[in-house]
């Protein structure tokens, strides 16, 4: 089949490679030094299996900066564009997937549109209702930063939003390029593909802000916080994993997935939504608050990647703490060899 990736970030990109095993695949993104690394088969994003499958694989895979040519005569087409949250509307800004769905209408009105981009619950029905188009389904992704091939090649699950034989072709594809076998598939509602994604993140959001909470107990107490984790966590109904204090969970995904989530509860009783996005600003706050009591002269910062593996610094929690502190008389000294000679609330980012 033909199949075009628009938007050629963690999400699309890993598709892009995930798909181009067994069909032909076009990814198309803004940007062009993105899309002549992955001509040259060099991944634009730290990934292992990214780099591995760009460098290695046997892929019918090719890049490109025209939208309008690249779909025509396409199969399938996946969105992949960034939906930022909008803390003005309390809402995804969704305009990047609604102008491609758009664009890709007017050149290519056989294809199935799949959104790959995470969406306000609501959003297919709508954007549908709209356009006067039944093109448009959803399918979340479950995908890890640093590890988003991986997520694809040994899927925890495939969700599509629609009960149809497109869907299920879909679906199709993608157990096809995985190496997991007997993938547990689910085929929903739209409405209810689009809940699963934020209320998968929201849990997992959940647990991150549970463990931090522990934390912040053990700290304030002088208790050993690893030895009361090993303790809860031996429970198999917990399990040892998930469960490692942070700064705050941050990066790309859990802080607006739950703010949207905690937004679509308007007019619905809740009280954990509200407290697990309330929960990660007190922790961040709490930190803050026991660095600046020391009044220490000098704070260094060790890299600023939201997570190990990663070379994403977007909303990372970490910027939330320097943030608090960077007004007091404490002098900031960042380390991160990827960004060196930057700066980040006037501190210089040293590379030794």
């Amino acid at each position: 089949m033909k199949i075009v990736v628009i938007g050629l970030g963690y999400v699309g990109l890993s598709n892009a490679v995930l798909l181009a095993q067994n069909n032909q695949v076009i990814g198309v993104d803004i940007s062009k030094d993105r899309v002549d690394l992955i001509n040259a088969r060099q991944s634009p994003i730290v990934d292992q299996k990214l780099t591995e499958y760009l460098r290695d694989g046997v892929l019918n895979l090719k890049a490109s900066l025209d939208l309008n040519t690249s779909v025509v005569d396409a199969d399938y087409v996946i969105v992949s564009t960034p939906t930022n949250y909008d803390q003005k509307t309390n809402f995804f800004d969704t305009l990047s997937v609604e102008k491609v769905i758009k664009q890709v209408i007017r050149s290519e009105p056989r294809a199935c549109i799949v959104v790959k981009s995470t969406i306000p619950i609501g959003f297919v029905d709508d954007i549908r209702s709209r356009l006067d188009t039944q093109s448009v389904i959803f399918s979340p992704e479950f995908l890890r930063e640093g590890s988003a091939l991986f997520d694809n090649l040994y899927p925890s699950r495939i969700v599509v939003g629609e009960i149809s034989k497109r869907a299920k072709i879909f679906a199709r594809l993608l157990a096809q390029g995985a190496l997991k076998k007997d993938i547990d598939t689910l085929f929903t509602g739209s409405k209810e593909a689009e809940a699963i994604k934020l209320f998968s993140n929201t849990y997992l959001a959940m647990r991150v802000a549970f463990f931090n909470e522990l934390d912040n107990y053990a700290l304030a107490k002088s208790i050993d916080c690893k030895q009361i984790i090993e303790g809860v966590s031996l429970d198999p109904r917990i399990g040892s994993y998930y469960n490692n204090p942070s700064f705050g969970y941050g990066g790309y995904c859990l802080p607006k997935d739950t703010k949207q989530l905690l937004a679509n509860y308007e007019g619905v009783p809740q009280h954990i939504i509200s407290a697990i996005v309330e929960s990660n600003l007190s922790r961040m706050d709490y930190l803050a608050n026991v660095i600046t009591q020391k009044k220490p002269k000098v704070v260094g910062i060790y890299r600023l990647a939201m997570k190990t593996g990663s070379d994403n610094f977007r909303a990372s929690s970490i910027l939330e703490i320097m943030e608090r502190i960077k007004d007091t008389d404490t002098t900031l000294i960042i380390f991160d060899p990827s960004l060196a000679g930057e700066t980040i609330f006037d501190a210089k980012i040293e590379k030794i």
